[in-house]
Parts: C-alpha cells; sequence; structure tokens
C-alpha cells in the first residue's frame, strides 16, 4: 500500500512538473506581445514601433545602440567601461542599464 502510494505520489509530481514546463513553453515571448494582442489597439498603423527590451549579439559584440552587455544564467549584466566589459561574451544586448535591471538582470560589482 505505502509502495503504491509512493508511486502515485512520484507520477503526480512528474506531471505538476511536465504541466508546467508546457504552460511555459506555450506563454510568448516579451518581443511578441504587441498592443493588439491584449485588444488595447484597434488598428496596428495607429500604433507606435514597439520599443526593443533587449536584441541578440551580433557575435561577441552587441550591435550599436546596444551596449550593455547581459549573462542569462547569471542574470548579470554589464556595461561599458566596466571591470570585466570587454571579456564578457553577450547572450542578450540592451539599450540601457535599465532595461536590463527591468528584465531582471543586476549590475555587476566592480
Amino acid at each position: 500500500m505505502a509502495r503504491t502510494l509512493r508511486r502515485l505520489l512520484f507520477l503526480a509530481l512528474v506531471a505538476g512538473i511536465a504541466a508546467a514546463w508546457y504552460a511555459r513553453r506555450q506563454r510568448p515571448s516579451p518581443l511578441e506581445l504587441t498592443p493588439t494582442t491584449f485588444g488595447a489597439v484597434a488598428s496596428p498603423s495607429d500604433a507606435p514601433a514597439p520599443k526593443l527590451a533587449w536584441v541578440a549579439p551580433d557575435g561577441e559584440a552587441c550591435p550599436t545602440g546596444f551596449p550593455v552587455k547581459a549573462n542569462e544564467r547569471s542574470k548579470i549584466y554589464h556595461v561599458p567601461g566596466g571591470r570585466f566589459y570587454d571579456r564578457t561574451v553577450p547572450e542578450r544586448c540592451y539599450a540601457t542599464a535599465d532595461d536590463a535591471e527591468a528584465d531582471g538582470y543586476r549590475r555587476a560589482k566592480a
């Protein structure tokens, strides 16, 4: 009886993890969201161009206009002139440090 109960609990745990993973994969990314997604704007021509929060790096450098380098795994961002800025290989590039902080990143320690 106890063995069966443990197996059922384990299967419920696995099913819960799988359901959470599936729900996370179905959610649109912030770049895919538009004002019309929520019905806020009647026509796309009336909407201003959306501001990109971040862009993908161009090789090992950030494109012009997006100098802030961010690492997704550590959730740390580096600004130009910072101690490890030149050695950092970016995974995301932000226009400002405020944009990186809004996405949950923290500034690199000096």
